[in-house]
């Protein structure tokens, strides 16, 4: 099995993290029962002194290269990703997506709807790869400028509601969409080191999400265990 983990700059991270994909991957290496790879087109994490993804200064030195392999951009979301998505999947020949995207888009893009429509794109550029493709997506997380703006942390609860509408209108046998739950504990203020880029516990509690999906839903992998 093939997951492609997809993401902004809460996913591709910054030289020094572990970030999240670091600790999903410690999680199947632990407890998925079988053969899997972790595919992707890209690897590094965005240094933000170069202004672009050329670093390969990964906290965790038994991150093995294989297992970098991503599609995350720094700046990217929905918008991007849409049309990203199905030269990928054909490429790696991914089974399952684990999605985390939205905030970017309501930040400097899109307004919900809008963003609500690339989810779409996005899935439709998915399936064509691989009609059985199986997507996990995460909800805009909790972050410093929600927590500040008033008008922005509502589009960001319009959007997280047409995202969980979205995924149930689009769901399938033969590809099944997911919409993961962000943990209640999650707190910007502990989890982050800036109000939005996850610092270790954050990382933790994104992948726990992430894997808490799978196993629920499908029975891919064990519980999470930090």
């Amino acid at each position: 099995m093939r997951f492609l983990f997809v993401g902004d700059s809460m996913t591709i991270g910054c030289p020094g993290d572990f970030t999240w994909r670091y600790r999903m991957w410690r999680h199947l290496e632990a407890s998925f029962d079988g053969p899997y790879e972790i595919v992707g087109p890209r690897s590094a994490l965005y240094d933000p002194a170069a202004g672009a993804a050329v670093s390969h200064d990964y906290a965790a030195p038994d991150f093995p290269p294989a297992a970098r392999r991503h599609l995350a951009g720094w700046g990217e979301g929905w918008l991007h990703m849409a049309p990203a998505i199905g030269p990928a999947v054909a490429e790696s020949r991914a089974d399952v997506l684990l999605v985390s995207l939205g905030l970017i888009d309501l930040g400097f893009y899109t307004d919900a709807g809008r963003t609500a429509a690339n989810v779409r794109a996005f899935v439709d550029g998915a399936r064509e790869a691989n009609p059985r493709i199986r997507i996990v997506a995460l909800p805009v997380i909790p972050n410093i400028r929600a927590e500040q703006d008033a008008p922005f942390a509502a589009e960001v609860e319009h959007f997280n509601v047409l995202l969980a509408k979205t995924v149930a209108d689009l769901d399938s046998a033969a590809s099944p969409l997911l919409l993961a739950t962000v943990p209640d504990t999650y707190d910007i203020h502990r989890d982050t080191y800036d109000g939005t880029h996850p610092g270790p516990g954050g990382e933790h509690k994104l992948a726990g999400a992430f894997a808490e999906a799978l196993h629920g839903a499908w029975e891919l992998a064990g519980r999470y265990a930090s």
